[in-house]
């Protein structure tokens, strides 16, 4: 039993959590959907270890709901039917581990290209794999630059290229093209290579986008990896990649004593996401995505216009849910938390986000403004 002061520091947490969760416009987390029913599943030591779409001596898991995940991803990133594989991580960073470790098996000796709005974690990970890597310029709307790409490889042409594409920038919501990163490996003959594209936010509504961004297997992505707990709304950080099964093939071994073959980067691996996940996509499926992603454009464009009304300059990427605005005060970035970099600030209008929150928002800047 836990004692009452115990109880109490829980009940001022929880009355913590509820009051800061409405004030939490600057990270692309949603916080709309109901999983309580899935409370239940918490009283079984539950654990995904070793292959998902293996049997294993320990069968307290989720596998058969984790697989299911895995096939709607892999279905919505257009994966080849008989050539992929995927698994749910820990969250985006893992899958992004996941895809340069897949890379590094591939071509021990290639030179890894990202882009310097690349998340901060891209930088760890190539560390932990000691691959070599080229930071490359962006344009000013966060995009990759591809002329600076092309000459960096161009210096590099004896070697494989492995490219992290972001498929939404941390700060700016940009999105590099792989169709044209594509044509600069070509034009370079660049046959050695790889393409991970990092998809944290923007994966699972960005084949929804109206231009469509390049960024899946069938533009020329060898993994892709997203977070459940932006855009979709899990509760608990998680994530998945979904790679070319021919890659991962090369990368797994067998372990005896849980009957299974070791293939993901952790060894236990969380089995309750799973079901975060499933329930979230049956329950929006890619019809409840596209209109999810229409409904949050919506708050996004309101929020550039009332911003701009109020003389805060604010902009957005196209079709972005990200809106770029000046640093804002101390007391602003606090209370709405909002994420701050350099000279500038943002506002994500993630599910869940209203224009009253924005309107409440809008109404603390103009007010210190005055």
């Amino acid at each position: 039993m836990l004692s009452a002061v115990d109880k109490a520091r829980l009940d001022a947490l929880y009355q913590n959590l509820s009051e800061n969760s409405q004030h939490f416009l600057g990270y692309p987390c949603a916080n709309d959907l109901d999983y309580e029913n899935l409370f239940r599943f918490l009283q079984f030591p539950i654990n995904n270890v070793g292959d998902p779409f293996q049997d294993s001596t320990y069968r307290l898991a989720t596998r058969e709901i984790e697989q299911e995940v895995v096939h709607f991803f892999a279905d919505l990133f257009r994966a080849p039917q008989d050539d992929y594989w995927g698994y749910v991580t820990n969250g985006g960073t893992e899958g992004n581990l996941y895809g340069l470790y897949l890379a590094r098996e591939l071509y021990p000796n290639g030179v890894v290209y990202f882009s310097e709005e690349t998340h901060y974690s891209v930088a760890k990970n190539v560390h932990f794999l000691g691959l070599r890597h080229i930071m490359i310029r962006t344009l000013e709307n966060g995009e990759i630059d591809y002329e600076d790409l092309k000459e960096s490889i161009k210096l590099h042409r004896d070697v494989p290229a492995i490219i992290f594409a972001n498929i939404g920038t941390t700060m700016k919501e940009a999105k590099d093209d792989i169709r044209q990163i594509q044509k600069i490996l070509d034009d370079l003959v660049i046959q050695q290579r790889y393409i991970h594209c990092d998809g944290a936010l923007c994966g699972p509504f960005a084949q929804f986008l109206d231009p469509r961004p390049a960024f899946d297997f069938v533009d020329g992505a060898d993994s892709v990896a997203i977070s459940g707990h932006k855009f979709i709304g899990s509760p608990l950080p998680c994530g998945v990649v979904i790679a070319k099964k021919r890659y991962v093939d090369r990368i797994g071994r067998s372990i005896g004593y849980i009957g299974s073959m070791d293939t993901t980067i952790t060894g236990s691996r969380n089995a309750f996401t799973p079901l975060l996940l499933w329930q979230a996509i049956k329950q929006l499926g890619k019809d409840g995505l596209k209109a999810r992603l229409q409904s949050c454009q919506a708050v996004a464009a309101y929020t550039v216009d009332a911003m701009n009304a109020k003389g805060i300059h604010a902009w957005r990427n196209p079709g972005a849910l990200t809106i770029v605005i000046p640093k804002v005060s101390e007391f602003v970035k606090n209370k709405w938390q909002l994420a701050t970099q350099d000279d500038h600030s943002h506002v994500i209008t993630m599910p869940g986000v209203t224009t009253a929150h924005i309107d409440a928002l809008i109404a603390d800047m103009t007010k210190e403004l005055a």
